[in-house]
């Protein structure tokens, strides 16, 4: 799978991490670990599923991007 880089959080502390990646049909985020408590709560964790922390302007700044996208802005 060929993914694109985006853009990541305004608050990274100079990684690139959390960061969104275009990929074909989707996309893909790279960030955090989620820890156990978090990770008790989800629902059927498939064995090659896993999930991270994901701040909300990474997504805010997605659904931006679709909105100007579809020319709806």
């Amino acid at each position: 799978m060929n993914i694109k880089f985006m853009w990541k959080t305004s608050d990274s502390g100079g990684g690139n991490c959390p960061a969104l990646y275009e990929a074909p049909g989707g996309y893909v985020t790279q960030g955090k670990k989620i820890d156990d408590e978090a990770r008790s709560q989800l629902r059927n964790v498939a064995p090659n599923e896993d999930a991270v922390y994901v701040p909300a302007d990474v997504i805010d700044r997605l659904v931006q991007q679709r909105i100007k996208d579809l020319g709806l802005a």
